[in-house]
């Protein structure tokens, strides 16, 4: 692995891993009032854009850390729309 994906990987497996509290937050705490469902939706589409991008670009990095990203982020969507009152 070259230092540029090295770095890419490194990059996309922080940034996805930091939604990781939040989802275990919502899931323990069965509440994601405060969550912003307006700015997940965007972000969910930024994601699945990105995804797109990985895909056409053939980058393996921003692939990988956006399948996983968009499936945080789905999850957190759902708990927002089932919690959220």
């Amino acid at each position: 692995m070259d230092s540029v994906t090295f770095i890419g990987t490194v990059a996309g497996f922080c940034t996805t891993l930091s939604f990781l509290p939040q989802m275990i937050k919502i899931h323990r705490t069965k509440s994601a009032h405060d969550l912003s469902l307006f700015m997940f939706i965007i972000f969910a589409f930024g994601v699945a854009s990105w995804l797109v991008y990985g895909v056409l670009t053939g980058s393996t990095p921003i692939i990988a850390a956006n399948c996983v990203t968009l499936v945080f982020c789905g999850y957190i969507l759902f708990m927002k729309v089932k919690y959220g009152k």
